[in-house]
């Protein structure tokens, strides 16, 4: 979609189904607000559930907290040691991690799993479900395995409903000025009884997309860019999944397209003190951001026996 058609809106209520997706609509929001002024101007309701739990925050774009100034406060995806996937398990996401992400690449090397294709996740059910036999686990299902693949928590109808509820009193308030607005966050907690409060996010002054900050990083100048990548994508601060690095004119690593990886990748071997100096600024694109971030990249001292 073009900003245009987000310059349409009042304000936007968000019931996305991912972190990633969040974060674009975050960014978006708040570039839109800085190029536009009040025309660009759109609060945002965004509301979410698992399970039993649910929140909404109320984000004013240039007037508070956004949704990145609490991004490290997400737990990182749930992930399995290969070493236990492949050679103990003991429970069925166990085996359908082995199908997935050993199996499937092993059977077809040149084709890419599609989480949405009915046949491929069929295909993980059975190779799962013989997996599992082998090992003496049971309960491996249809659902189950798209979950693990897919990362999906199952809804309840009566999360979902109260964050709906509380998603439209908010967007109701923020038009009609009726009452004042959540300042800024509303949680729901139905798995115990039922519970609710609600508290003031502070706004993060490091926070990459309304703190404009830059950040740095204090590394080894021995260290690879293989290796830098890594620590780039284990910041829990920038929860990024698959960086590409430039550095002025030069592409370090792309990670996408296909010729443009294929011609950066000899770049992952070699120290960073061969691609670039020390106090040099990268930048950081990632599928996660609309926008890219800027990196400083120090070298330490490494004391020497």
């Amino acid at each position: 979609m073009s900003e245009e058609f987000y310059l349409g809106f009042t304000l936007i209520i968000c019931g996305l189904d991912s972190i990633d997706a969040r974060r674009w609509i975050n960014a978006l929001v708040y570039s839109l607000a800085e190029q536009y002024g009040m025309e660009g101007f759109k609060p945002i309701v965004d509301g979410g559930t698992e399970g039993f739990k649910g929140n909404v925050r109320v984000i004013l774009p240039m007037q508070g907290p956004c949704f990145e100034c609490g991004i490290d406060l997400f737990s990182p995806k749930t992930t399995y040691p290969i070493c236990t996937i492949a050679n103990t398990p003991r429970i069925p996401e166990h085996c359908i991690e082995w199908a997935s992400v050993l199996e499937w690449p092993r059977v077809f090397p040149n084709k890419k799993l599609d989480n949405d294709d009915p046949e491929h996740i069929n295909w993980l059910v059975k190779q799962a479900t013989a997996r599992a036999e082998q090992f003496n686990i049971s309960g491996i299902t249809y659902s189950l395995t798209q979950g693990v693949v897919k990362n999906i928590i199952p809804a309840i109808a009566s999360t979902n409903a109260i964050i709906a509820a509380e998603c439209t009193n908010e967007a109701l308030k923020l038009v009609t000025l009726c009452n004042p607005h959540l300042n800024n966050y509303m949680y729901y907690s139905g798995d115990e009884g039922v519970h609710s409060h609600t508290f003031t996010y502070e706004q993060n002054d490091n926070c990459m997309v309304c703190g404009h900050k830059q950040k740095t990083l204090d590394v080894a100048d021995e260290m690879t860019l293989e290796d830098l990548i890594e620590l780039i994508k284990e910041d829990r601060t920038l929860q990024l999944r698959a960086p590409s690095l430039t550095f002025a004119e030069t592409n370090l690593y792309f990670q996408n397209p296909k010729a443009l990886e294929e011609l950066t990748r000899p770049n992952l071997t070699k120290p960073i003190r061969e691609l670039f100096e020390s106090e040099s600024t990268l930048t950081v694109t990632d599928p996660a951001l609309p926008t890219s971030l800027q990196m400083t990249v120090r070298f330490k001292a490494i004391a020497k026996e």
